[in-house]
């Protein structure tokens, strides 16, 4: 991710798979310690039984690392490429126990992942012909926003801020709790200043008052013309003329995304490229 350092991502990444290993396995896997050999070798495949675009090979790769440095895995299939029923993505062959302790964490973060990642595909296919471009949100599951961001961005889109740190987004509850737009930005900008930070500032606007509001002020990265219509929108991007960035937000749908794109902004965002999903069907099948 862009706004990600490779140190973060990795971090992020190490933690994601040790808590979701924490909270599967605890004390131990009993159920393969019982029956299967500590010694016991094997292999697997990776099977799609869907359509759709697969996301979620990298992230395999981590677990099995994590889980079993020696575990071997054969990639055929890579993150971003088009899949269908009976495609195998990979083989991972070594430890059996390892393979089965890994599994579910595999299965779960790629059906999710792939999901989102085709959806995205969906909507950025879409936008093809203008030049908005797809965001996604925060409106993530807790606690796997890294897998979940990173599969918008394998299906073509591209990723709003990571979390509440790293840009600043002053909302409609800000703005109100604040007293309104201009007081919002002031103490925004004395809070930036003071503090030595340098991040990015998206204003939410819910009129054409407000907008006026915002233009007053320099540094402004991108307005977010919230739940205004398509024929207002096109007025707020003529208001804005390039002063800065312009983000359609609010009633978003696959239906009337393009309608949005055509009058203008430079970006879309949508919550249910996340939220709204049904995961691809992947199985992990013994050889």
């Amino acid at each position: 991710m862009v706004f990600l350092s490779k140190d973060f991502f990795k971090t992020e990444l190490h933690r994601i798979i040790s808590d979701a290993i924490r909270e599967d396995v605890g004390d131990g896997d009993h159920s393969s310690l019982a029956c299967i050999p500590s010694e016991a070798e094997g292999k697997a495949k990776l099977l799609v039984k869907d359509t759709g675009i697969i996301a979620g090979v990298d992230f395999a790769k981590a677990v099995f690392q994590q889980v079993d440095p020696e575990l071997i895995m054969d990639e055929h299939i890579k993150d971003g490429n088009t899949v269908k029923y009976g495609d195998i993505v990979f083989h991972v062959s070594g430890n059996v126990q390892s393979i089965l302790k890994s599994e579910r964490l595999v299965l779960n973060g790629m059906q999710r992942m792939s999901a989102i990642a085709t959806k995205t595909q969906k909507y950025a296919q879409q936008l093809e012909g203008t030049h908005t471009q797809i965001l996604d949100t925060r409106k993530t599951t807790p606690g796997i926003r890294l897998l979940e961001k990173w599969a918008v961005r394998i299906g073509g889109g591209v990723n709003h801020r990571f979390g509440l740190y790293d840009m600043i987004m002053l909302k409609d509850n800000h703005i109100d709790y604040a007293g309104g737009i201009s007081n919002a930005i002031e103490r925004t900008k004395k809070y930036l200043k003071e503090n030595n930070k340098n991040l990015k500032l998206v204003v939410e606007a819910r009129s054409f008052e407000e907008i006026e509001k915002i233009l007053k002020y320099d540094g402004v990265y991108r307005i977010l013309i919230d739940n205004f219509s398509t024929e207002d929108t096109k007025i707020a991007v003529d208001m804005i003329g390039g002063k800065c960035l312009t983000e359609s937000s609010g009633g978003i749908t696959f239906q009337n995304l393009r309608s949005y794109a055509e009058c203008g902004v430079d970006f879309v965002s949508s919550g249910a490229l996340t939220h709204s999903i049904s995961n691809m069907d992947l199985s992990l099948k013994a050889l």
